[in-house]
């Protein structure tokens, strides 16, 4: 589960499984302020363009451009999905995500791991790839626990799409909270990532072993089908797509 920029900072440890425990609490009372929104167009695009931008540029992880934004072309594929994560309507973190699968099978990490990945592809294993994590410095300070709601999206596209595993693209720094969290273990060394001024480590999360466990242990993942509907599922027929989707999570103790 990518987090191309300057990582998780450490904060409160959760209190795995209690919902009452005061971490929980935290998490879920910042997603009763939370809208994710799906991003396909104009403003909202310009804007998480621009905040990986000024995210990755103070973590030293580009260099400076004068156009402010980080885009590339797996923007524009068929199974990429872009999210703008709103607390009290301000933008304050991004992070897009790939569905990977012998009919989709490009992503970032199938690109800078090809090796690795090409034939478990072929082979029919299919992927959670998420990338291009980013926060707004300020709120990254404010709100500690801002990358769980963030990643959230992550484990509820696990839950939606069942891959095999969901991959992990980042510094080796940040690879024991993904250990401890997710429960991800390395796929392979580092290697250089298309823009970025750092090398990335691929860690793996085996779906069918752990994702499960990983919600059970943070009632905050919980989900209803018809959220991980409304931000995974492509409207047909002409349908429009929502404009923001709330976290269920905040409204359930027992999630579908």
């Amino acid at each position: 589960m990518s987090i191309h920029q300057s990582g998780p900072r450490q904060g409160a440890r959760p209190v795995e499984g209690n919902m009452d425990s005061p971490f929980n609490r935290s998490v879920l009372s910042v997603l009763e302020r939370t809208e994710y929104r799906f991003c396909e167009r104009g403003e909202d695009l310009e804007a998480i363009y621009r905040l990986r931008y000024d995210s990755y540029l103070a973590a030293g992880m580009v260099r400076a451009d004068a156009m402010r934004m980080v885009a590339d072309s797996f923007d524009e594929l068929p199974n990429a999905y872009r999210f703008g994560i709103f607390y009290d309507s301000l933008l304050v973190s991004t992070v897009r995500l790939h569905y990977v699968s012998r009919e989709f099978p490009i992503s970032p990490s199938n690109k800078v791991f090809g090796d690795i990945l090409e034939e478990r592809i072929a082979a029919g294993e299919s992927f959670v790839d998420p990338s291009r994590f980013a926060a707004a410095g300020e709120w990254s300070r404010t709100l500690r626990v801002l990358p769980y709601v963030t990643l959230r999206l992550a484990v509820l596209a696990c839950k939606h799409f069942n891959p095999t595993y969901c991959l992990t693209a980042i510094k080796e720094e940040h690879s024991a909270f993904y250990h401890r969290v997710f429960r991800s273990t390395p796929a392979t060394g580092p290697r250089n990532y298309p823009g970025l001024t750092v090398p990335v480590h691929l860690l793996q999360s085996n779906c069918a072993d752990n994702l499960e466990g990983i919600i059970a242990r943070f009632p905050f993942f919980r989900s209803t089908r018809l959220e991980r509907r409304m931000l995974f599922e492509r409207p047909k027929n002409g349908e429009l797509a929502p404009l923001t989707i709330l976290p269920t999570a905040r409204y359930l103790k027992q999630a579908a």
